[in-house]
């Protein structure tokens, strides 16, 4: 019994049987190695595998199978799921360009061919990724069983797929590929970037010098006419009837024939029209000699034909240019530029066209930016004017009048115009039909653009000169039929094809068999990009498959030109020959050092090159080096051609110097002498002369890379990358490879199209083997990979990828890709040596080092405390606060300005005391409390916070203001005050009756339990009867009130501020600012710690000036609430938060007019402080005071302060003494710890602004934080504080228990040692300036740098996040805000986006270069957030620890997550 589909089963057996054969067969044999297993299997299952002749796919194949036996872990972005859209397929157009120039070059260099079954199950099989690409999706497998390993590796839980994401990378980094760098430290803090020492053992040169090579003389032509108009001339009397050109259209239209009659009679009309009907006959507008744009579609090449020939028969300069379709066209403005120098006024064009041109309100075409202004004319013969008999043009000899000028597009953008003579253009259609072989009459199908290149030369030139019938096949018909060309030759039977490669590779994929095609006419198929390395490919894979159709393998014939030298070399037609042409297996790792190595074509990473011929008759070709002096190469050297003949350009158009260079190059030899008289023309190819005299090109000098000292071509990288299954994942190919500019060197990106139907994981696959695949065969990285949506590359006419538009949307950040891979830790290999630490120096070695570099150690005072006024004989706040009631119970103390800038209330000194003097007879009466009970005062800002702090000194009790919970986002701030409660132990809370109302209510009852509060008591209906007895505290060092805040680091503190320390605070800020019961000072604060609670609710008690408040929450709704009150107060000192400060400059900076206009005045203002416990703002300062300058703000007003937790203000400007100065350090200084002043707009520099004046009674020090002993004024170091106004300790510390101890309570480890000093966790330094103060004395200036605990160290350095945050700000215009932190090591940046979700992907590579250019650290990952993700406090300050642990969580709902590999 045989059951159905035993073939199968059997064809299957016989595989398995010859596979373990060759196996044993091997091993007796001896040859048990993979490589040679696996020739002998692939030998034996040829006949049952699919044949792929593409060498260079298996190479990639093989380099991404050797990459999966690493194992390595390739992490792939996390993106948001409204993101990942599902777009539907376009329709199936097969042939586009995938070339990132205009010369479009081939698809199917590598691509496209199939790969065998098995090593597909390989790679299959192969591991990826271990997670998904979705957010919101769980983690896979892998990055679980990793989350579980490295649980507690860094003492953070990693059970979140983002951090597993992380632990992931880190784990693969600590496995790097390449050497590690030497770890030194540089004494002047200079950051030395990695320098490439040349390495002995890479490959030089080794032959002999090269010679030019002279190419066979040039016979002249029977009959040759003296120009190609005389050829037109000729043709046209003698054979009118004959056929020029034919135009097929791809909407089935009769094709349109043009006869050389025709040609001629259109010619001469438009050349009469053109010199005699534009303009009078006193002043014509075109004069011979003059240039005239020809604006033709690539569809209508009859047109464009007459007109270039009009033009010659007028004597008159054609500049062909590309039709501008839009006016955002990528290059136009370019190609306008060339226009504007070459003096072009005239544009010729077709009816047809100047219809589709973009129209004006008026009806005219528009005005393209950076076009001059044009002249349109029709060149239909309906709008023409027929010549009269007796006018004739006069036709000339060909001479070295210019004939036309074809334009180039650079590679960074630039458009030049390429002059040739008519002599040069004669002489090279010349040499043309003496190399090609052609023939009167001969048909050719060409496919190119005709308007220049070979296209141009073939098609409309030499065509001409030889009577051919050129069929002529526009791009727009290849997209719909891509066999429409081979149907051409056939239907012709065409003697001669002009085609690119891209042409050749997309006709074998739409060929399906068809029986009637027959190419035996052909006796020449000329590939226009043959100098493309990966041309071959093609050109194999076409001739596999059409040789059995009558095509011949003598005759493809690949050639080699540019604008420059117009046609270096072709590879001659050879009847009957079957000799094939000359080809080189060449090793990729010796070309990227320029060397020519034969290789035995079993390593991954060679190139096969094939010759494009000999040197053109009449020319001499030699080989000159990329660099310096035109030297000859050697023969085992890549260089650039050069050419001398008649038949090349003569210059840039009215670019002399750039000419020269060009266009007139005089080769030498070794010994410097000249090597010929005559003058080259650099080709802008690279390659070398073979035997034979064979020129063979190995690439572009447009294309070239200079990554790490080793030179790489676009085209190789392109071809590596569409070898790795380019028609899954890559829109028609589409395909493009430049090079950036990144810290000194070079930086591979890569931007490819991705198909409308790939899903997100398939192309994060592909992009990460395309990555392994460069890597394995070029051996160098690919800094930036990114995936574009289809059709949204900029494009250049003939539907290519434009180079210079792509890259610039690149730097610009406007590329909007939709996947995207960034591998700065493999690319990046020049950066600065990290710093290793010195081992630690003795106390008197630091002293004597000071002493003799003639530093200064850092330490400073403010002025004394000796001096007593009236209210001074008091010591503690509720003394002065009764005194002041019984001696000016009148005078006004606080008064409240309401959010419509009305006095909403006051307090007077007596309306103060009797309302204390309430609440503490409510905490006796109902909340039962005793002397030393904990009360916490939820408030809203005003003045019933302060009547509840002063009724808490009355009573005995401790106050603690609370911010009270906000009632649009209850459930995150409610648990925030609930904890301080539980962490003040606060045994009662006093507030009003709405918050009390809001804690009560349902929604707070989900965040917190109504029962777990501690007692509640409403201060709006207060008891009728005062306290009958006030307390009086007996040691003044006992505790006053407790100052709670959150640091930026996430840690809550409360710190004990004793009755001494609180009257010495508010005496020091009266002694500095001046206060006296007569003067008025306007607060805008919040009111619940640190400063800003001391100026809210105790400093007018203690100096009995009047307060105006303002609250900052007001500011929201009347933006400019602050300084209208200011300004209508007449108040001469205030004092505001850097969030006021911002939200002014932000809200107001369009209405300075409307408020001037409504009467707003700061002239009387003398000092405008800003409260922080950070390092000043010198920008947002600066802009602040550039906004209001014109109500009268002065710059000099501005200031800042500086508090911290241990001493609630260090440093305040006040009203007298110089004014603060700004002095610019070396960041990089900063990183190791050293302070060096360098000039305003210096490199690296950082503006930093004196954080005020030093309080009376205030000693500074800079102290090393680690060995704890004093340092030089050029040395960063932690600020400590001697002070009486220093608070006691900390009552208790909730987030972070192990707390240094000595923060209170810290001593110098030598030198002075018996002083206490506070440590205040703030790194910073002093400089004596020349300014002098109130004394007589030199001022001693205090400059904040940033939190110690902040600090990050990386690479043995010190970076502060606020540095590298302002850089990401300045790096896109969509970035609104940003955090940094590490974690593991990795700098994590998150960045707030103001766009559309599809412009998340554009900020990823602006965020890691500027990075990389201005702080020399590698970005490890990038978080792209919605506004308002990035948790701020309420004095401004960015909650770094906060937004860390949201990460790590997997909470903060990003749009899209980078990991940088």
């Amino acid at each position: 019994f045989v059951p159905k589909g035993c073939d199968l089963i059997i064809i299957i057996i016989i595989i398995i049987i010859i596979v373990v054969f060759s196996f044993v067969f091997c091993y007796f044999l001896g040859d048990i190695t993979q490589k040679g297993y696996e020739k002998k299997r692939s030998k034996l299952l040829q006949a049952y595998l699919p044949h792929t002749p593409d060498v260079h796919s298996e190479a990639v194949q093989a380099a991404l199978e050797r990459h999966s036996e690493r194992k390595m872990a390739v992490l792939l972005p996390s993106k948001r799921q409204s993101l990942i859209g599902q777009t539907s397929m376009d329709t199936y157009t097969p042939p586009d360009s995938s070339s990132g120039s205009d010369a479009e070059g081939s698809l199917g260099r590598a691509g496209g061919v199939s790969v065998d079954s098995w090593i597909s199950r390989a790679l299959h099989g192969s591991p990826s990724t271990s997670s998904s690409s979705s957010s919101h999706s769980n983690s896979s497998a892998n990055a679980a069983r990793l989350a579980e390993t490295n649980m507690h590796s860094y003492g953070v839980p990693v059970s979140s797929r983002v951090s597993a994401k992380i632990q992931q990378l880190v784990n693969t980094l600590k496995r790097p590929k390449r050497r590690p760098l030497r770890e030194f430290f540089v004494e002047d803090f200079e950051e030395l970037l990695e320098v490439q020492q040349p390495d002995p053992s890479l490959p030089r040169p080794e032959g002999a010098e090269s010679t030019p090579i002279q190419g066979e003389e040039l016979n002249r032509l029977k009959n040759c006419p003296a120009s190609l108009e005389a050829a037109l001339l000729r043709w046209g009397a003698i054979a009118p009837k004959a056929p020029c050109l034919t135009t097929t259209h791809s909407n089935a239209k009769q094709p349109y024939t043009l006869t050389y009659g025709k040609l001629w009679s259109k010619s001469l009309k438009l050349a009469y029209n053109l010199l005699h009907k534009l303009g009078s006959k006193q002043e014509p507008i075109i004069h011979p000699g003059d240039r005239v744009a020809l604006v033709y579609p690539n569809n209508d090449p009859a047109a464009f034909m007459v007109a270039f020939y009009g033009c010659l028969l007028a004597e008159v300069v054609p500049v062909p240019i590309e039709v501008p379709l839009t006016k955002k066209d990528a290059g136009s403005q370019q190609i306008g530029f060339l226009l504007g120098s070459c003096g072009v006024g005239v544009a010729l064009t077709s009816d047809a066209c100047h219809k589709g041109l973009p129209k004006s309100a008026s009806g005219d075409v528009m005005q393209f930016k950076g076009w001059p202004k044009l002249l349109w004319v029709l060149t239909d013969s309906k709008h023409l004017s027929k010549p009269p008999r007796e006018w004739f043009p006069l036709i000339k000899d060909a001479n070295n009048d210019t004939a036309y000028i074809e334009y180039k597009t650079c590679k960074d953008g630039s458009v030049l115009g390429i002059t040739v003579t008519r002599m040069a253009m004669l002489t090279h259609c010349q040499t043309l039909t003496h190399t090609c072989g052609y023939s009167e009459a001969e048909t050719m199908v060409n496919v190119l653009d005709f308007k220049k290149g070979i296209g141009l030369w073939h098609s409309v030139q030499m065509s001409v000169l030889n009577m051919l019938h050129v069929v002529s096949v526009p791009y727009a018909l290849m997209k719909v039929n891509p066999l429409s060309w081979i149907q051409k030759v056939c239907q012709y039977k065409a003697k001669v094809a002009c085609v690119k490669s891209r042409d050749l590779h997309w006709a074998l994929i739409a060929y399906k068999d068809q029986s009637d095609t027959n190419m035996s006419s052909l006796r020449m198929l000329l590939v226009a990009d043959g100098s493309n390395p990966w041309s071959i490919s093609s050109c194999d894979a076409f001739l596999n498959v059409f040789q059995s159709m009558g095509l011949r393998s003598e005759v493809i014939c690949p050639c080699a030109g540019s604008p420059e030298a117009l046609t270096v070399a072709v590879r001659r037609p050879q009847e009957g020959s079957s000799k094939p042409g000359g080809r080189g297996v060449l090793s990729m790792t010796n070309l990227s050092h320029g060397v020519i190595r034969v290789d035995n074509g079993e390593k991954l990473s060679v190139l096969t090159l094939q010759d494009v011929g000999t040197a053109m008759p009449g020319a001499m070709v030699c080989v000159v080096k990329l660099e310096g002096v035109p030297q000859l190469c050697k023969t085992d050297e890549i260089g650039e051609i050069c050419v001398s003949s008649v038949a090349t350009g003569t210059s840039y158009y009215g670019l002399t110097g750039m000419s020269k260079n060009t266009f007139e190059v005089c080769p030498v030899a070794c010994d410097s002498g000249l090597v010929s008289d005559c003058v080259f023309v650099r080709s802008g190819l690279l390659g070398f002369v073979g035997p034979g005299g064979m020129i063979f090109i190995s690439g572009t000098l447009e294309g070239l890379m200079q990554v790490g000292g080793r030179k790489h071509n676009a085209d190789d990288i392109i071809a590596t990358a569409l070898a790795v299954e380019p028609m899954k994942f890559i829109y028609r190919g589409r395909t493009v490879v430049f090079s950036v500019n990144v810290l000194y060197d070079e930086r591979i990106v890569l931007v490819a199209e991705q198909r409308p139907d790939s899903t997100e994981e398939e192309s994060n696959q592909w992009m990460s083997r395309v990555l392994q695949a460069i890597d394995g065969i070029h051996q160098v990285g690919v800094y930036c990979l990114a995936l574009v949506p289809a059709n949204t590359l900029p494009k250049t006419p003939l539907g290519g990828i434009h180079l210079s538009e792509t890259k610039q949307l690149f730097l610009e950040g406007a590329l909007h890709p939709c996947s995207i891979l960034m591998c700065p830790h493999s690319c990046i290999t020049n950066l600065p040596k990290p710093r290793q630490k010195q081992p630690e120096v003795g106390p008197a070695s630091v002293m004597v080092g000071n002493l003799v570099a003639g530093k200064r150690m850092a330490q400073a005072s403010g002025r004394d405390l000796s001096h007593m006024e009236d209210n001074e004989q008091f010591l503690f706040l509720s003394e002065v606060l009764q005194w002041r009631a019984q001696t000016t119970p009148d005078h006004i103390l606080y008064t409240l300005i309401n959010s419509r800038g009305a006095i909403g209330s006051s307090l007077t000194c007596l309306q103060l005391h009797k309302r204390a003097e309430k609440i503490a007879t409510l905490l006796y009466e109902r909340g039962q409390l005793r002397d030393g009970d904990h009360v916490a005062l939820v408030y809203p800002p005003g003045l019933d916070l302060i009547a509840a702090f002063y009724g808490c000194l009355y009573a005995g009790c401790i106050p603690i203001t609370v911010r009270p919970p906000h009632p649009q986002n209850i459930s995150t701030t409610l648990p925030t005050v609930k904890m301080i409660l539980e962490v003040s132990r606060s045994v009662c809370v006093m507030t009003t009756q709405a918050i009390s109302k809001l804690l009560k209510s349902r929604d707070a009852s989900v965040a917190v339990d109504f029962k777990s509060w501690p007692p509640i008591l409403e201060t709006d209906d207060l008891p009728k009867r005062r306290c009958p007895l006030l307390y009086k505290p007996c040691d003044p060092d006992s505790l006053a009130y407790l100052d709670f805040s959150v640091s930026t680091t996430g840690m809550l503190a409360g710190v004990k501020m004793s009755h001494n320390a609180t009257s010495a605070l508010c005496r020091s800020v009266k002694l500095q600012c001046e206060l006296y019961p007569s003067r008025e000072v306007a607060v805008c604060l919040d009111p619940y710690c640190g400063l800003g609670f001391v100026l809210w609710c105790l400093c007018s008690v203690y100096a009995g000036q009047q307060s105006v408040l303002i609250s900052p929450m007001d500011l929201e709704v009347n933006p400019a609430l602050w300084l209208q009150s200011v300004s209508q107060f007449k108040v001469r000192d205030t004092f505001c938060s850097y969030s006021v400060m911002e939200l002014c400059t932000r809200s107001l900076s369009s209405l300075t007019d409307s408020l001037k206009a409504r009467g707003m005045d700061l002239t009387r203002v003398r000092s405008c402080v800003v409260v922080a416990e950070e390092r000043p703002r010198v920008a947002l300062t600066q802009s602040f005071c550039k906004l209001f300058k014109d109500v009268g703000l002065h710059p000099r007003a501005v200031s800042t302060a500086f508090g911290c937790r241990v001493n609630l203000a260090v440093c305040l400007q006040g009203t007298s003494g110089p004014d603060p100065t700004t002095v610019y350090v070396d960041m990089r200084a900063l990183r190791h710890d050293r302070v060096r002043l360098v000039e305003r707009g210096s490199p690296h520099s950082l503006a930093l602004m004196e954080s005020g004046k030093i309080l009376p009674g205030v000693r500074i020090i800079i102290a090393n934080p680690e060995t704890k002993g004093p340092i030089g004024d050029s040395h960063l170091g932690e600020i400590w504080v001697h002070s009486p106004q220093n608070a006691s300790g900390y009552f208790t510390v909730f987030g972070e228990e192990n707390v240094r101890s000595d923060h209170f309570g810290a001593r110098l480890s030598f030198g002075d040692t018996q002083t206490v000093w506070a440590r205040t966790g703030y790194l910073g330094f002093l400089r004596r300036t020349d300014l002098t103060d109130a004394s007589g004395e030199r001022h001693d200036a205090l400059y904040v740098v940033g939190a110690l605990d902040e600090v990050m160290e990386l690479r043995g350095m010190k970076y502060h996040p606020i540095d590298i945050e302002t850089s990401i700000i300045r790096a896109h215009r969509n970035i609104t805000e940003c955090a940094v932190f590490t974690w593991t090591n990795l700098l994590v940046v998150v960045v707030e986006l103001d766009g559309s979700e599809q412009e998340a992907l554009d900020l990823v590579p602006m965020v890691t270069n500027v990075v990389l250019e201005e702080h020399y650290l590698i970005v490890g990952v990038v978080v792209v957030v919605d506004s308002g993700v990035i948790p701020i406090n309420s004095r401004g300050e960015k909650q770094r620890m906060h937004l860390r642990d949201g990460f790590l969580a997997d909470q903060l709902d990003p749009i899209y997550v980078a990991y940088n590999m």
